[in-house]
């Protein structure tokens, strides 16, 4: 429950919601919780606020990738290992929230002025994406 409350935590201090994952779970892997910040800044909201797969999902890719995936090209179980972790979270994550979408997520797609609006003054970026953000690291603890 530990880097859970991390994720959350790290969420909280107004990072988006794949670099809450990414930071705190790249850190086993040996990628330094500033660079994995850098690198998942452009896959929060739905990936650069599009509202498209949840950043706290794909954050949990990146991760898979550095647990599971393939650096050497002679080893390509590697990658079918991580296409299969890969779809095995999103099977579990869709089982806990119904969706992998931001939009879907949330109820209001923030890719528009209207929507992104209607967020802030619902306060879903509080409420239900922190919930998310748990959900996707429980998640990502049971595959690691």
């Amino acid at each position: 429950m530990k880097d859970v409350d991390k994720a959350v935590a790290v969420y909280r201090d107004d990072y988006n919601c794949a670099q809450a994952i990414c930071s705190v779970y790249s850190a086993r892997f040996g990628v330094d919780s500033d660079l994995a910040k850098r690198m998942a800044c452009g896959f929060g909201a739905g990936m650069g606020r599009s509202a498209e797969v949840c950043g706290a999902v794909t954050g949990a890719f990146l991760v898979l990738g550095l647990r599971y995936g393939m650096s050497d090209s002679a080893r390509p179980e590697d990658k079918e290992l991580t296409y299969a972790k890969v779809r095995e979270f999103i099977a579990r994550f869709r089982e806990r929230c119904g969706s992998t979408g931001c939009a879907d997520l949330l109820g209001v797609d923030i890719s528009t002025p209207e929507g992104f609006r209607e967020a802030k003054e619902r306060d879903l970026m509080t409420t239900e994406c922190e919930r998310i953000v748990a959900e996707a690291a429980l998640v990502l603890q049971e595959l690691l």
